[in-house]
């Protein structure tokens, strides 16, 4: 006689979209096609934050299974994660599923998330999991991070990292010594994809809101390893990442909530003297790269290119 069979894992899929119908639509189905030989119970939320493309009509006619969030204005990935996240937790409880964060712009390839959910069950202290990502051309795309040091945050995607993208501290952030190819404990993960243990939220608490964008999946993961255990990527769990397709409509707003987002977390992490060092260094940061496009248009090189990075500098400058 066969002994009791443990209870198939729930799964909730949370997707926050924003202007990138076509992509959402491959993304979810993707999901379908991922989970389509799998006996997992699961339910796709998508999160609209106010597309004008016609997003929600696109859901509501080919995926009306889907449920569709629709708050009526941006809310940003913090706040369009925790609307979905608070309605799992209410109806469903702490003993809420497996909840996989995913943004629209990702193309799941093979049975990656039975894959992710496979290793969430298989090891109980960890409190998430992440696949390995891929741009669209096939490269691998750095998704293992380490925690931030005071260091990290003036040599990690700021001026200093363009003038000198190999430097020691940068690569430690990105976990750069180990390769993407073995399965590994790490800090955190890009939130572009990202399976967490309901449990763990529940401990931790939901994704801080004052983190329009960026830096707020680190934050947030800081205090899951804080309430639960570690994170681990698994890479033989492979998303294809078409980045950025919705911050890309608006560059200028994406430095500014990239910069402004840093300084939150420098402060809630350093305290507000540190971060208003770390402002005077991005600010002069800009100034850089404002003279810099300045002599480029004075040589006539792209010029229309110029102009429209002279400006958003500007606007960098004067906001920041």
């Amino acid at each position: 006689m066969r002994g009791r069979q443990p209870p198939t894992p729930g799964l909730r899929i949370v997707i926050v979209s924003w202007n990138v119908r076509e992509l959402l639509q491959a993304c979810l189905a993707s999901i379908e096609a991922s989970l389509a030989g799998s006996d997992l119970e699961y339910q796709i939320i998508v999160v609209d934050n106010a597309s004008h493309d016609g997003t929600p009509a696109m859901v509501r006619t080919l995926y009306p299974q889907v449920s569709l969030l629709e708050p009526g204005r941006n809310l940003g990935f913090a706040g369009g994660n925790n609307l979905a996240l608070r309605q799992i937790i209410a109806s469903e409880g702490e003993h809420s599923p497996y909840i996989l964060l995913l943004n629209p712009d990702i193309k799941v390839v093979g049975a990656a998330i039975p894959r992710l959910v496979e290793e969430l069950v298989a090891h109980p202290e960890l409190a998430a999991v992440g696949p390995l990502l891929r741009y669209g051309d096939q490269t691998i795309q750095s998704s293992r991070r380490r925690f931030p040091t005071r260091a990290t945050f003036f040599w990690e995607s700021t001026v200093l990292d363009r003038l000198w993208p190999e430097n020691p501290w940068a690569r430690r952030y990105r976990c750069a010594e180990t390769p993407e190819t073995v399965a590994q404990p790490v800090d955190w993960l890009v939130g572009a994809a990202l399976l967490v243990r309901s449990e763990a939220i529940v401990r931790a608490g939901l994704l801080d809101e004052r983190f329009f964008m960026y830096s707020e999946e680190l934050e947030w993961q800081a205090r899951l390893h804080q309430a639960w255990g570690g994170i681990r990527f698994v890479p033989d769990a492979v998303m294809i990442h078409y980045e950025g397709k919705s911050s890309e409509q608006a560059v200028a707003a994406r430095h500014l909530n990239f910069s402004q987002s840093r300084l939150l977390l420098a402060r809630i992490w350093y305290g507000w003297r540190w971060a208003a060092c770390l402002r005077i260094f991005l600010r002069l940061g800009f100034a850089y790269e404002l003279v810099s496009e300045w002599l480029k248009l004075r040589l006539g090189h792209r010029p229309e290119l110029r102009r429209t990075r002279i400006a958003m500098y500007r606007d960098l400058l004067r906001t920041l």
